[in-house]
Parts: C-alpha cells; sequence; structure tokens
C-alpha cells in the first residue's frame, strides 16, 4: 500500500502581508484618510504591526506599505497616528479649498492622495491633475507632481503642512 502524499504548505510572507494592507471594500466610499483606516495595519497593535512588517521586508525586501509605516520603521516618525494626524490635518486643509479631492484608492498598501481637478484637462489639456502626496522620502511628509499627461515630473517637496497652506495657491496654479 502506497502512502498518499498531501501537499505541505506553508505560509508566504507576501501573501500575509497582502492580507495586512487589505482595505476591502471600505474603500471605494472613503471620503477621507480616517475613513480608509480598516486594513489590519490600521487596527492592530503597532508593535505587531511593525514586526510583521520587518518580517516581511526581511524576506521579500520592498513590501507595499503606507509612507506612516515606513517612517516608523525607520525611526523618522514617532508613532502611526502621527502619521494619521498628518493625513487628517492635510484633508482638514484641502477639504475647505474648492477643487480638492480625497482619492481613498492608491498603489496597493499606500496611503491615498488629493487631486487637485481644475488641473486635469484645463488651459493645457493635461490628463493627470495636480496631486497632494504622502510620502517618507523627507520629514515635510509632502511631495506635490504638478499636473501632466506623461511621465510624472519630479515631485516638489513640501515642508509640511504650514509648507502647504504657504504654498497651496501656487500648486492650484499648477495647470
Amino acid at each position: 500500500m502506497t502512502a498518499t502524499r498531501f501537499p505541505q504548505l506553508e505560509p508566504m510572507a507576501q501573501l500575509d502581508w497582502a492580507e495586512a494592507v487589505e482595505q476591502g471594500l471600505h474603500l471605494a466610499t472613503a471620503a477621507s484618510p480616517a475613513d480608509a483606516r480598516h486594513a489590519w495595519i490600521h487596527r492592530a497593535p503597532e508593535h505587531e504591526v511593525l514586526a510583521r512588517y520587518r518580517a516581511t521586508c526581511a524576506c521579500s525586501g520592498f513590501v507595499p506599505s503606507p509612507w506612516w509605516l515606513r517612517a516608523v520603521a525607520t525611526g523618522r516618525l514617532r508613532c502611526r497616528d502621527d502619521g494619521f494626524r498628518v493625513e487628517d490635518r492635510i484633508h482638514a486643509l484641502l477639504s475647505k479649498r474648492p477643487g480638492w479631492e480625497y482619492v481613498p484608492w492608491a498603489v496597493d498598501g499606500e496611503s491615498g492622495f488629493w487631486e487637485f481637478l481644475p488641473s486635469e484637462r484645463g488651459e493645457t489639456g493635461h490628463r493627470i491633475p495636480t496631486s497632494i502626496l504622502l510620502t517618507d522620502r523627507h520629514t515635510g511628509w509632502i511631495d506635490v507632481l504638478a499636473a501632466h499627461s506623461a511621465a510624472p515630473p519630479e515631485p516638489v517637496a513640501v515642508a509640511g503642512l504650514a509648507g502647504l497652506r504657504a504654498r497651496a495657491g501656487q500648486f492650484e496654479a499648477l495647470r
């Protein structure tokens, strides 16, 4: 009698991480960053999120993740809640200005962003509007991409919320 061999299943770090960042159906209706925080990485104890993130990066290299998680993991941001505060303050500023819309969907695992809709198909006919993105590449945490149609331009680093508030009119003029 021959033994039946069953496949041995092992968890894959990438699949485990994909579940950790999965937003589910809530994302389509999110009108603000706070509305889009439904993934495990937003709710689980922060030390567990960091441990899983670091373990996945150790196995896979770069993994899709929100800007704040990368910043917390490198010690450049104190905690996840500080990242949430940055997102919420940007949203509070832009939601009071006409033309800005929050876009909750981004690359898998990334945070949402804001688009200045009047810059799309404006005078220059650009297909992609001026966008405000969150980043961990500098400690101002905010990048602006000017309206464009082809390859994206180099991001403009903004010095935090105060810098965004001071330059918002300039960014809205990028058409």
